[in-house]
């Protein structure tokens, strides 16, 4: 048997995703329901649950292709990843380092629905902070600006790259912390993700070009700080459980 690398390997891997039809996706999917419930490969693009014509600063252009191409995108890639891992796992003789790259994308994969949900999910309010969670960050970093400026300083360092800057509270240290996330896959451990900002360039490219400072700007005028205390109340409950 030919050896195959490990870089090969995710190569044909990507390659396939890129040239997925829409019957791949239904044959995968089908597929995956005969097989196992974890590998459904049923996930549905969750709707905006504000009208995106209405942000301050963000484009309805921006929020729909944002939606619709890459956040879409990643759903359908999620569910066709779960129909390929249906197949493998009904075939003995799978490789496991095409196993390995298979079970890599669907990390990727569904890290980037999850990421993309909650960072619409917390967008569409007015931008002013309330709640448990302003005394929280307050009394963590000396005062509610000191850490709006920290999370502006992470979310600016990932300008003209890709990645996702997140606030989040650490179950296993008890700490709300700013976190520097480069893609999908590299959450923090134990992290309860509060509010979410997308850094990649696909998501202010359209209304800002480079200028990812002033997409931050228009961003935090747009939090819905009542979602994200609503987070905090859920993870300081789950919090104490650990």
């Amino acid at each position: 048997m030919t050896d195959i690398s490990r870089r090969g390997a995710l190569g044909a891997l990507g390659t396939g995703l890129a040239a997925i039809s829409t019957s791949d996706l239904v044959s995968a999917s089908t597929l995956a329901m005969t097989a196992s419930p974890a590998f459904e490969g049923t996930h549905q693009p969750r709707p905006l649950k504000f009208d995106p014509a209405k942000l301050n600063g963000l484009s309805d252009k921006l929020i729909s292709s944002h939606w619709e191409n890459n956040y879409g995108g990643s759903v359908k890639a999620l569910n066709m990843v779960q129909g390929r891992l249906a197949a493998a796992m009904a075939d003995k003789d799978f490789p496991p380092l095409i196993y390995g790259g298979l079970k890599r994308e669907h990390l990727h994969r569904t890290g980037s629905v999850v990421l993309h949900e909650l960072y619409f999910d917390n967008l569409g309010g007015n931008g002013a902070a309330a709640g448990g969670v302003k005394q929280a960050l307050s009394k963590a970093y000396g005062s509610f600006d000191g850490w709006e400026a920290e999370f502006r300083r992470t979310a600016t360092s990932l300008a003209g790259g890709s990645g996702w800057c997140l606030l989040a509270l650490n179950a296993h240290t008890g700490e709300l912390q700013n976190y520097w996330m480069w893609d999908h896959m590299h959450s923090p451990a134990t992290g309860m993700p509060l509010l979410v900002l997308d850094m990649y360039e696909h998501a202010y490219a359209i209304d800002y070009g480079a200028a990812a400072a002033r997409y931050i700007d228009a961003f935090m005028t747009n939090v819905d700080w009542q979602e994200v205390d609503n987070r905090y109340s859920r993870a300081v409950k789950i919090a104490a459980l650990a």
